[in-house]
């Protein structure tokens, strides 16, 4: 007798004639295969992209689906192509010449688990259509930001030898965009984390970690003083054993002394990209936890002992040797610190123009005398940070496109250094002030001439219909301007700036946005958060509207996999025309 939970589904014979059968049981659409004497049930859905497995072929007990050659072990459904999933199985009983199948049987492992699992094979393999699926059914199930985010840091922390880089950066961009984001585009920002995860660890090999010392009594300044000279003398083992005896000695507000202290013994290292890859990993172990922070911070190491030295780049020397000041300046900030003891500073105005100057050592005056007047180091890595804000809303259009690069370097630069001085209170924080402040001299002549930064009275248009058409403006490449001038009529018509971030996150999610483009708007997003003003609000909104629309429109590739993910997911047929 057919057992309780099976329904019939099948005449014997009529299957064993044709070969296979479509039955739909429960609202389920099986595939029954007659193979080798024995009867097999799957989902007739292809676990890939959907096309229907009784199409396919069956042969020596495997099943292969004609569309993209995905091969199944019929019997249980296993995959031997890691892009393609497992399909769905069913038992199958045969009774009295009628086949029966039980369309509801007990999964072996939980959906949770079983997309945690698809998630990592996503991007072991560098796949991105396995890693979107995931994401989804992730999201669906509850876990849409913390699992996707945990498991790859930790694959990041792990399979890439050289440690953190743009990959684990882009994923913390994304975290820290996700809560200004729409639902469908907190999805996208998790599977544009972890795709850039898998890519940037493809063909890499695997990360060794280091030990820290026996001995955890070192103090706090001996720590820094032995990573600083690693770093310096570029001994990327020594450095990390130091580093990962501080984690394990000390508070992380001193962890992060010890690397922003190395971060700004040399300049502007790696051409920005040192600084703000701290930065990112510091942000993103407040999203994930502390507990992380060994192997976390332990990646970043090869920043610095890898590090390009701007002190060893021309510009820098020539034909101002702003280097030196810089470095004159590193020499006197125990006493510039200590003069402005009990001063209580506010920027003066007309501060941030003068850090846009043509003369380096006005500049340098200026930040110096801000400091010797009692100026924290917060307050002066805000105030460079609103300078290169500024180059980037002034950008020209008449320079050399990869000049954009060169603005936006100072630009995340500068957000990084006053994002960790509001981490610390170390006198090194003073340091991307001092530097950041001679990169926004350098970039100078990209503003001449300046575009001017639009700054209409009002708007006669409701703020939806100026949305709308901001959106539209990045579907055809150089409307930088109208789109500045749009973001700021969106504030002079009254519009809500969540809505406005939403917009702007819509259109950075539906491109392939390259890596830098990724890093200009969630600065842009930290500045506005960090703003006191209107004006301030509005100027890193105009300056990435600006950014973004020099590099939209794109191919969309990314978004069409995550759209063939999202479809499938919602149970449509996607090879079928639409």
């Amino acid at each position: 007798m057919a057992s309780a939970d099976t329904v019939p589904v099948a005449d014997l014979a009529d299957l064993r004639e044709v070969g296979r059968l479509v039955v739909s049981p429960a609202d389920h659409s099986i595939a029954l295969f007659h193979h080798e004497g024995e009867v097999y049930a799957v989902d007739n859905r292809c676990p890939h992209m959907g096309f229907p497995l009784s199409d396919g072929t069956v042969e020596d007990g495997i099943l292969t689906c004609h569309w993209h050659h995905a091969r199944f072990e019929l019997a249980c459904g296993d995959t031997f192509d890691i892009f393609a999933d497992d399909v769905q199985t069913y038992p199958t009983e045969v009774e009295d010449g009628t086949v029966y199948v039980d369309p509801d049987p007990p999964r072996d492992v939980a959906p949770e688990t079983h997309w945690r699992n698809r998630l990592v094979d996503g991007m072991a393999e560098n796949l991105s259509l396995v890693t979107a699926k995931a994401v989804i059914n992730l999201d669906d199930l509850g876990e849409g930001f913390a699992t996707p985010l945990s498991t790859a840091l930790d694959f990041g922390t792990t399979y890439r030898a050289s440690g953190w880089g743009r990959g684990l950066t882009t994923l913390g961009t994304m975290a820290n965009l996700y809560d200004h984001l729409a639902h469908d585009e907190k999805r996208r920002a998790m599977y544009v984390g972890v795709s850039e995860v898998a890519d940037n660890c493809a063909g890499e090999p695997p990360r060794f970690d280091q030990y820290a010392l026996a001995n955890e009594e070192v103090t706090k300044e001996r720590l820094k003083s032995w990573f600083r000279e690693n770093c310096d003398v570029r001994d990327s083992d020594g450095a990390e054993r130091t580093l990962r005896t501080a984690v394990a000695a000390l508070p992380p507000e001193d962890v992060v002394e010890i690397l922003l202290a190395a971060a700004t013994d040399h300049l502007y290292l790696n051409a920005s990209h040192t600084l703000d890859f701290v930065n990112k990993a510091c942000e993103t172990l407040d999203h994930v936890g502390w507990e992380k922070v060994p192997d976390v911070l332990a990646s970043t190491v090869e920043q610095f002992t890898d590090a390009a030295r701007a002190e060893e780049r021309s510009e820098w020397r020539q034909p101002v040797d702003v280097a030196a000041l810089v470095f004159d300046a590193h020499d006197s900030l125990n006493d510039l610190v200590a003069a402005g003891e009990g001063e209580t500073w506010a920027r003066p105005d007309g501060f941030v123009d003068t850090l846009l100057g043509d003369d380096p050592e006005t500049i340098m005056d200026a930040v110096e005398g801000g400091i010797r007047d009692g100026a924290s180091a917060e307050q002066l890595t805000d105030a460079v940070a609103r300078a290169a804000t500024r180059r980037v809303a002034h950008f020209g259009t008449s320079n050399e496109f990869r000049d954009w690069n060169t603005v936006h370097h100072t630009f995340t630069y500068a957000n990084a250094g006053h994002e960790l001085a509001r981490r610390t209170d170390a006198i090194e924080a003073y340091r991307p002030a001092l530097d950041g402040a001679m990169s926004v001299y350098l970039d100078r002549f990209l503003n001449q001439p300046a575009a001017p930064i639009p700054d209409p009275d009002g708007s006669d248009r409701s703020p939806e219909r100026i949305r709308t058409e901001l959106l539209d403006s990045f579907d055809e490449q150089g409307r930088v301007d109208e789109a500045g001038a749009l973001v700021a009529e969106h504030f002079a018509a009254g519009g809500d700036s969540p809505d406005l971030i939403q917009t702007l996150g819509k259109v950075l999610l539906r491109e392939d946005p390259q890596f830098h483009t990724l890093q200009n708007v969630e600065a842009a997003v930290r500045r506005f958060e960090r703003a006191d003003s209107e004006a301030a609000r509005r100027l890193p909104l105009i300056a990435t509207a600006r950014y973004m629309a020099a590099h939209f429109p794109t191919r969309r590739a990314s978004e069409q996999t995550f759209s063939i993910a999202s479809r499938l997911h919602r149970g449509e047929a996607i090879h079928e025309d639409d």
